[in-house]
């Protein structure tokens, strides 16, 4: 049995000297130093320091209000996370201030200990952050479950929306989620009006205002919805309800500041140690998240990310977060926080990410957003002294109900980790932020135990050879009962073995290996598949390409670069094939099989007869030839290493004839390898490739029948049971699409390209939902060209007499794909849109391992209601990104969504 590891494709840029020396870094490495430490301050950044002061202030007073805080020490907190979090963290385009994360811890320091106090355990929490972030364990924060952090997050946002829901009410929340949960049918019973109108409104305003219509909703939504929301309701109360109760700034000489702590020592302990968990996972998640959107956001420049999109002036690259750094700017600007009587402060999702989407490029939006709230506490007092506690508690109460995601829920259920989720909300919500996370913990290592001690093996006789189904994972605990029933079958006897785990530890691989050996030595044939029937043992030229079998083709081009000597050829081929830190022997070649030349495809093609290849001008090979070479290079290598591994395959449908699943209709690209992506073999796919994959209408005029002839065979006489049509980005028929002119010339390729223009007249149609990838909005045109055309060919492909029989008696189903080239990333349309159904057309993202396609997460953004978080947690890992409107001369870069 032949154990296949996984490969490393980063061998380059880890070993190679070059990868250093041209700057490449890897994600969330310490910084390069700056040069010219100069501070400067772009347009943009003073613009995007606005957006965010305009959403700072009201969610600043907002949680203020949640914790029961003074009310200034809000925007105390947001003017030291901005300045000083600004200046000194690692991550440059995130702001910090108060969050939601931290509220419901706040607010129970407050009630237990008093505010000077809980100031105190602010200054504490900082100074532990400095520490860790001194001794480089902030990367050890991003460890902890991903159910756990979302459980406890979403847990926290119950709480918060329990507690605000009170305050919108006219009443005071009380000290628990539990008790405010049983208080709210008394709290309904005394309801007095003005309080729960003005925090419907507010309410309301949020979730309308970001969906306003025509040109001037493009205009107004330009002010922030939190904004917009306060702002109208504080108008509003001024005139209807003068009377309600409003945000009292008291003055700034009786400030409250800390003192030093007085209680319990271990509780004082515990309550540092809550704020310090809470606020760097916060942080530092949020971090990841920011990474994430500013990458998106500089990849959406270009139709295709494989094409890097220029650096331009206005638009610096930002360096990626250094996580260390950030932790310790968060927790100097805590101590700062503490010392000046303000709020616990952590990077948040909100915030950062309406400053990455304002075009923020450095660290100055940050900062001047914090001077800007600054001037506000001291200049602004009287005019915040007017907006209604009921306005500020409804905008609070929705970032808590946002803080349970949907989207998390469905991806913790799709990897069975709903129970540990489950278990950290309840936690959270019935004891308290640290109790929570030590339950999540408990149940996530009682979860994994479980799964990892659970293994089913059964063992079947099928006419005379034994097939052993192993379920689960194979550890030294289920070792007694695997070699039981390995020990069961006859010696010498026919057996597959079908392994469906993830994980083989040693104890395990050996009672297998001299089972196996054993077995094969009394000339019995032993099969190891996985679950899908893949073979995992192969002969031994193929030991190492069963589990990478486009290990070969990543490296078919290191023939043809001049001056390179066969050693370095062999050096490149070796460690594609070995992971880091393994190394083959010195007469081993990438197979172990002592051929690491001929293994190589063409390795010799260019070898002159010193061993090294000819360079220019010393007996270098026509150029002009290096087609046909790789032709005939590339022919010899399938005889060599993979026909003997399919021959049996293929003599096998030479005999039975084909018998495909799937039409799959793609572009003619060459980038586009159909097999690859789709992890086909022979047999599989019946495929047909034109120009912009385009399925001409039954009734187009002659000429245009190859397409409809390949359909009609394969859907009458083949019986496939789906048909596929693949887009794919960066393409270059809709590129042409998007330059025709009413004088373009009548070329073959415009008479051919004519069957796109339906898509196009779609795509510009006031009448169609926009064609969308889940998670974000297109890149630019070409990509919603790209996505539209795939939507509007499903519809042609309906029109064809023989498909709608068929989809008729419900013996065909109908799929879009589409293929970003770049991000090596597969995109299904969701099912609705793929039937015809009228849903929808939103392609999603196909997660690896799983096969049901997965949406990516949002980092939200309070100009939306329906997505409003301030939790900064790991799920901030995707963004929309702005693209421009071909129905916008503007160049507002707003997508409308338009619906019949």
């Amino acid at each position: 049995m032949s154990a296949c590891v996984r490969i490393r494709h980063d061998h380059t840029a880890r070993n190679s000297p070059s990868s250093r020396a041209s700057g490449i870094k890897r994600p969330h490495s310490p910084p390069p130093p700056r040069r010219g430490g100069r501070f400067r301050i772009a347009g943009a950044d003073l613009s995007a320091s606005i957006t965010v002061f305009l959403i700072a202030v009201p969610m600043s007073l907002g949680l203020a209000v949640a914790m029961d805080a003074p009310l200034e020490a809000g925007l105390i907190s947001a003017a030291v996370g901005g300045i000083v979090a600004g200046l000194l963290g690692g991550t440059p385009l995130q702001v910090s201030g108060p969050s939601a994360g931290l509220t419901v811890v706040t607010a129970e320091l407050i009630q237990v200990y008093g505010w000077r106090t809980t100031c105190a355990v602010t200054i504490g929490a900082g100074l532990l952050q400095i520490l860790l972030g001194s001794l480089r364990a902030a990367r050890g924060a991003l460890a902890v479950s991903p159910a756990i952090v979302h459980g406890t997050l979403a847990g926290i946002g119950v709480a918060i929306a329990l507690a605000q829901l009170h305050i919108v009410l006219g009443g005071s929340p009380l000290s628990s989620a539990a008790a405010n949960a049983l208080a709210l049918p008394e709290q309904l019973g005394r309801l007095s009006p003005a309080a729960p109108l003005i925090g419907a409104l507010t309410i309301a305003v949020l979730v309308v205002w970001p969906r306003l219509p025509g040109r001037i909703g493009r205009a107004v939504r330009r002010l922030p919805a939190a904004l917009a929301s306060v702002a109208i309701a504080t108008a509003v109360a001024a005139v209807a309800a003068p009377g309600i109760a409003r945000v009292d700034l008291p003055s700034w000489r009786s400030h409250a500041l800390p003192e030093l702590p007085q209680g319990p020592v271990l509780a004082l302990a515990t309550a540092v140690f809550t704020v310090l968990l809470v606020a760097s996972l916060e942080s530092l998640l949020a971090a990841v998240a920011v990474d994430k959107l500013t990458a998106d956001r500089a990849g959406g420049r270009t139709a295709d990310s494989a094409t890097p999109a220029p650096v331009t002036p206005a638009a610096p690259p930002v360096q990626r977060s250094d996580l260390d750094r950030e932790l310790r700017g968060q927790g100097i600007a805590n101590v700062l926080s503490g010392l000046l009587g303000g709020l616990p402060v952590s990077g948040g999702a909100v915030r950062s990410s309406a400053n990455v989407r304002a075009g923020a490029t450095g660290r100055a939006a940050t900062v001047l957003h914090g001077v800007w709230v600054l001037l506000a506490a001291g200049l602004l007092v009287t005019a915040l002294e007017w907006i209604p506690l009921a306005a500020l508690a409804a905008l609070v109460m929705v970032v808590g109900f946002q803080m349970v995601s949907f989207a998390h829920i469905r991806n913790v259920h799709r990897h069975r980790e709903f129970l540990v989720y489950g278990a950290t909300i309840t936690g959270v919500v019935l004891f308290g932020v640290l109790e929570g996370v030590a339950i999540g913990i408990a149940v996530a290592v009682a979860v994994a135990l479980h799964r990892l001690a659970r293994t089913r093996i059964t063992v079947t006789d099928q006419n005379g050879q034994h097939l052993v189904v192993v379920r689960g994972q194979l550890t030294f605990l289920a070792v007694p009962r695997l070699s039981r029933a390995l020990g069961q079958l006859p010696r010498g006897g026919d057996a597959v073995v079908e392994l469906d785990g993830f994980f083989m530890d040693h104890a395990a691989y050996e009672t297998i290996q001299h089972w196996s050996d054993a077995q094969t030595a009394q000339g019995g044939r032993v099969v190891f598949t996985g679950r899908s029937g893949g073979r995992i043992a192969e002969p031994a030229s193929a030991a190492h390409s069963c589990c990478r079998p486009w290990t070969p083709w990543r490296n078919h081009h290191c023939h043809d670069q001049p001056g390179r000597p066969v050693d370095a050829r062999r050096a490149a081929a070796t460690w594609a094939a070995f992971p880091s830190g393994e190394h083959p022997t010195a007469d081993q070649g990438p197979t172990g099989s002592g051929r690491a030349e001929a293994d190589a495809p063409g390795a010799n093609a260019a070898a002159g007869p010193t061993g090294r290849f000819d360079t220019p001008g010393h007996g270098a090979a026509d150029p002009r030839r290096s087609g046909a070479h790789r032709l005939a290079s590339g022919l010899s290598s399938f005889q060599r290493n993979t026909a003997p591994l399919v021959r049996d395959e293929l003599a096998r449908l030479a005999r039975e004839g084909q018998r495909p699943s799937q039409l799959f209709i793609t572009c003619a690209d060459s980038r586009l390898v159909t097999s690859m992506i789709t992890a086909s073999g022979p047999g599989d796919l019946f495929t047909v490739r034109n120009v912009g994959n385009l399925v001409p209408p039954p009734d187009a005029e002659a000429g245009d029948d190859s397409v409809g002839a390949a359909i009609e065979y394969a859907v009458d006489v083949l019986k496939v049971e789906s048909i596929t049509v693949c887009g794919h980005s960066g393409c270059g028929a809709m590129q042409a699409l998007m330059s025709t002119r009413p004088d373009t010339p009548q070329t073959s390729l415009w008479r051919w390209l004519r069957h796109g223009l339906p898509s196009l007249e779609r795509m510009r149609s006031r009448h169609h939902a926009w064609a969308r990838i889940s998670g974000r909005l297109p890149a630019d045109e070409v990509e919603q060209l790209c996505l539209t055309n795939v939507v509007q060919q499903l519809d042609h492909l309906r029109a064809h007499e023989s498909v709608a029989r068929r989809l008729a008696e419900g013996a065909l189903q109908l799929h879009g794909m589409y293929f970003h080239v770049g991000e090596a990333q597969a995109y299904l349309l969701a099912e609705g849109a793929s039937a015809g159904s009228g849903i929808d057309e939103v392609f999603d993202r196909v997660g690896p391992g799983d096969p049901n396609h997965a949406r990516p997460y949002d980092i939200t953004d309070l100009s939306d209601p329906t997505l409003l978080s301030d939790s900064g947690d790991r799920a901030a890992v995707s963004a929309p990104t702005a693209a421009a409107d071909p129905a916008d001369p503007s160049g507002s870069g707003e997508l409308e969504r338009t619906s019949a």
